[in-house]
């Protein structure tokens, strides 16, 4: 992706001085067991071997020496040190060669437990540019499984917290030239005020830098072993000239969206707009890692429902006034579906169904379809369902694939095979808004000349009618009112929970629309739908409304 000598890089940090070449020095400030000085060798002369947790002193002995190796530019002893020599030796080879660091100090901090912490100081240098860089690490210390010795316990967080297997530290010109985001109004964009964008700034620069206009600088970065994702950037040298890369994003959406999700431990949201498919705003928390957002896969629960209403409502089977049964339990071919506590309604229609979330009500509805695939077809044919979009980064474009018996009948509620994220229910919520979809954009078409997913149809006007107007009323006296209350404006929205895995606590969905403003959002184990993802919706659509 960039040039530049390449190693891989799987664990490690160094300070040396070898050959007379300065690369730092070996510093211990207070020493590994609180009194400085060197460590004592701790390693049986006995044949037999060693078992049990290692001693504070063989902790202290073992990464001294192993540090004590790395720095004096020895990397064949210092993996040997290691329970992974094979890729030790590389990676302490490869963080000069690669990374290209001529200086390093490590001072290692007092043990925790088995884990000794350090800090590394370090000079980057490539091609007469050269820049310090400060960073923190650790080491384990660990029992070798066949000699019994104490042993540093190799990955690849030991040469730098964010490298994982298989990744490299590198020092080069950047293949991509950085960019300046911006969101619609041209307000300017950074993963440090909305950490959520980090992984996307990243792909649109490695794809848009050089269309934008950029020049490339000289950076430390991070490689990935899987070469379709763009690097990241830790240290710059030297600064190229920014493309600038216009998004669809709101920076007062994103805001909002990077706020509600922190109150979670696993929570994403996106909000589009449904006469265009912009993508208003993307977050995650964790912030970091995997865009769950765009790239996540989990059964949608019942969300879903807009799908199953549309095609049941499309078939001429129902509607959104005709009355149908919401018995307590429905069975089919030996599967039986049930509803939260067991509730039933007794007089009611699909709104009323829909609007309090009744699975039985839905999956009574199955047989009169005679089509296992007709759900699959509805959410390919009219939501945009797995056809590819290209909406500039990558992401999951939902799947609803083709099943029979007990399995079809539970796509109808959102569960089994049916998988999507936070930014496929936005886009579903999206086209029941306006009758026809309209793939989510981050970054226009025009920019590359990518080409944009169409459907092969739009709802009938009636059917996007009743689809809304089921959603207005569970914004309004169904499961979505308390979530939706301090949402003003013409709204809407659906609540859904899924069980996956066999967890205690359910996974909460919900989404909705207020005005040209589609959102939708998941909790990892957040229980009902309008308990937790409910509120994280409602604060994007204010803010973005």
């Amino acid at each position: 992706m960039r040039s530049g000598a390449k190693v891989a890089i799987v664990g490690g940090v160094f300070a040396v001085v070898v050959g007379g070449v300065g690369y730092g020095a070996y510093n211990i400030l207070d020493g590994l067991s609180g009194g400085g000085g060197g460590g004592t060798d701790t390693t049986s002369t006995s044949a037999e071997v060693k078992t049990g947790p290692v001693t504070k002193a063989e902790i202290d002995d073992a990464s001294k020496k192993f540090l004590k190796a790395w720095a004096s530019g020895d990397p064949e002893t210092a993996s040997q040190l290691t329970n992974n020599a094979a890729e030790a030796g590389p990676a302490l080879t490869g963080y000069r060669e690669s990374a290209h660091v001529t200086k390093a100090v490590i001072t290692p901090g007092p043990a925790v437990g088995p884990k000794v912490p350090y800090t590394v100081n370090a000079t980057v240098s490539f091609k007469g540019k050269s820049k310090p860089w400060s960073y923190s690490s650790e080491l384990t210390v660990v029992r070798g499984k066949t000699t019994g010795r104490p042993l540093v316990d190799w990955s690849p967080a030991v040469i730098h917290p964010e490298l994982e297997d298989g990744a490299s530290l590198k020092t080069g010109e950047a293949s991509a030239p950085s960019i300046e985001a911006v969101d619609h109004n041209g307000k300017i964009l950074t993963k440090e005020k909305y950490p959520s964008l980090g992984s996307i700034l990243d792909t649109l620069r490695q794809k848009y830098g050089e269309k934008a206009g950029g020049t490339a600088g000289i950076e430390t970065w991070i490689e990935s072993a899987d070469a379709g994702s763009p690097g990241k950037t830790l240290l710059t040298l030297t600064k190229g000239r920014p493309g600038k890369v216009q998004t669809t994003l709101d920076a007062g959406a994103q805001a909002a969206a990077e706020l509600a999700v922190k109150k979670f431990s696993q929570a994403s949201v996106v909000a589009v707009r449904p006469s265009t498919g912009a993508i208003r705003a993307v977050a995650n928390n964790p912030a970091t890692g995997f865009n769950a957002a765009m790239q996540g896969t989990q059964a949608p629960g019942s969300t879903m429902k807009i799908v199953t209403a549309a095609m049941l409502i499309e078939k001429g089977l129902t509607s959104a006034g005709q009355k149908i049964e919401c018995p307590p339990t429905a069975t089919y071919y030996g599967r039986t579906f049930k509803n939260l506590d067991g509730f039933s309604i007794g007089d009611g229609t699909l709104t009323t169904s829909f609007a309090r979330s009744c699975n039985t009500a839905f999956i009574k509805l199955i047989d009169d379809t005679k089509d296992d695939a007709a759900l699959p077809k509805e959410a390919r044919d009219v939501f945009g369902i797995g056809l590819n979009w290209q909406t500039g980064v990558v992401t999951f474009d939902g799947k609803v694939p083709e099943e029979t018996q007990g399995e079809a009948a539970a796509q109808y509620i959102g569960q089994g095979t049916v998988q999507m994220n936070a930014l496929n229910m936005a886009s579903i919520t999206a086209t029941a808004r306006t009758g026809t979809f309209r793939q989510p954009i981050i970054v226009s078409p025009e920019l590359d000349g990518r080409p944009i997913a169409t459907a092969a149809r739009s709802l009938p006007a009636s059917v996007s009618q009743q689809l809304t107007g089921m959603m207005r009323q569970t914004a309004s006296w169904g499961t979505g009112r308390a979530a939706m209350a301090s949402v003003v404006g013409d709204k809407g929205a659906k609540t859904g929970s899924a069980e996956v895995d066999g967890q205690a606590t359910s996974n909460s969905w919900f989404t909705g629309f207020n005005n040209d403003l589609a959102a939708a959002a998941v909790v990892q184990a957040g229980g009902h739908g309008g308990d937790a993802a409910g509120p994280v919706v409602a604060a994007v659509l204010r803010a973005g409304s």
